[in-house]
């Protein structure tokens, strides 16, 4: 029997299916998904290998990791969501999300040990491109960075 077309993922089914493993998953939990948006909850790990070097007395989380974070919540995980509706589990498994673009601006700064929440609402999504406004703040609601981010389904 075949899988029906056009399923509802919930947030742990995203979170699941979200290929990025540690230590390089940025995203524990997702807190909601639905056609146009999504959130969810990270907070960076002090023992993280990047904190040894960047920088060393002073550690902050480098720009490049607040963005895959992002990338991870707003491009890959909305993006599953997205192509379960269209094609179910069996879409999901041809497809992985790769990054195309973004435009960025930090505003703050995360250091180890920061919960963040990371929200992102869809711009516009077809023939697997998708691209997503998100942001990311810290839990006393400042913004540490907001971005246009684009990636797209290919397949495996």
């Amino acid at each position: 029997m075949s899988e029906a077309i056009g399923i509802r993922l919930s947030p742990a089914e995203v979170l699941d299916l979200l290929p990025q493993q540690e230590p390089f998953r940025f995203v524990d939990e997702i807190l909601s998904v639905d056609e146009d948006s999504i959130s969810a909850r990270y907070t960076f790990r002090p023992e993280a290998d990047f904190y040894r070097g960047h920088f060393p007395g002073n550690p902050v989380t480098p720009g490049v990791i607040l963005l895959e974070s992002i990338a991870q919540v707003g491009v890959v995980a909305l993006g599953i969501y997205l192509l379960a509706l269209e094609g179910g589990r069996a879409e999901v498994a041809r497809r992985v999300a790769l990054f195309a673009d973004a435009e960025v601006e930090f505003s703050g700064v995360v250091r180890p040990g920061t919960e963040v929440i990371i929200s992102a609402q869809k711009v516009f999504y077809r023939r697997g491109k998708l691209r997503s406004e998100a942001e990311m703040r810290l839990a006393d609601g400042s913004i540490v960075c907001a971005a246009t981010i684009s990636g797209m389904g290919v397949e495996l």
